[in-house]
């Protein structure tokens, strides 16, 4: 019997679903896990979502995403990465309600974490840091976020994330958008983060 698939390409390729035993499933953990990249345009700036990277572990998630969303059309002064995983959203509303007047708990006062806000003031736009609160867990940390950054405008949609599982540029991280002068600025090999990748390659070939 021939396979059938969802992909009508695969199905008129009439392969025998017998001659695909030998084959291995893949297994849960052989992708990339995926990270949110954000950015700062200028100083004083809050930082907005860019998108999304794949990548084996926070360094590298951080050198994709600055080659992704800095190198070409978007000029900025400080990138951060989050796992995605670690980022915990909020329910949509709909027709200019705001997200804050939908939640009727009282914040616990139990500072014993920190966490940062993004907010979403538009839909079709991108998540922008609102600021820090301190708080006991994820629901508490947007209760506490309410008293301190609801406005007269609507928010949409908000995400939590601890303070800890954020991984940014600082005062040492600046070089990473240096060029060489005899290179091209469009040119990725141009900039030091190649050699940071080239030298995360090496280590994984000397682990193989």
């Amino acid at each position: 019997m021939a396979l059938q698939s969802l992909d009508p390409r695969v199905s008129r390729l009439g392969i025998a679903e017998d001659s695909l035993s030998h084959l291995v499933p893949k297994g849960d953990l052989d992708q990339f896990e995926t990270y949110e990249a954000f950015v700062q345009v200028k100083e004083n700036k809050p930082f907005e979502h860019a998108g999304p990277v794949h990548a084996p572990n926070e360094e590298m998630a951080f050198l994709f995403a600055k080659e992704q969303y800095s190198r070409r059309g978007m000029f900025c002064i400080a990138l951060c990465v989050i796992k995605t995983e670690n980022i915990r959203a909020s329910h949509f509303t709909d027709n200019g309600q705001d997200v804050y007047d939908t939640l009727d708990a009282t914040a616990s006062g139990e500072e014993t974490e920190s966490f940062e806000i993004f907010h979403l003031m538009k839909r079709g736009k991108q998540h922008k840091y609102a600021g820090n609160v301190m708080a006991r867990d994820y629901d508490d940390a947007l209760v506490a976020a309410k008293s301190l950054y609801q406005s007269a405008k609507p928010v949409f949609n908000i995400w939590v994330v601890k303070s800890e599982d954020i991984l940014a540029t600082d005062e040492d991280d600046q070089d990473i958008w240096d060029t060489l002068k005899e290179k091209q600025y469009r040119e990725a090999i141009a900039y030091k983060a190649q050699d940071k990748i080239k030298a995360f390659k090496e280590e994984q070939a000397a682990q193989a």
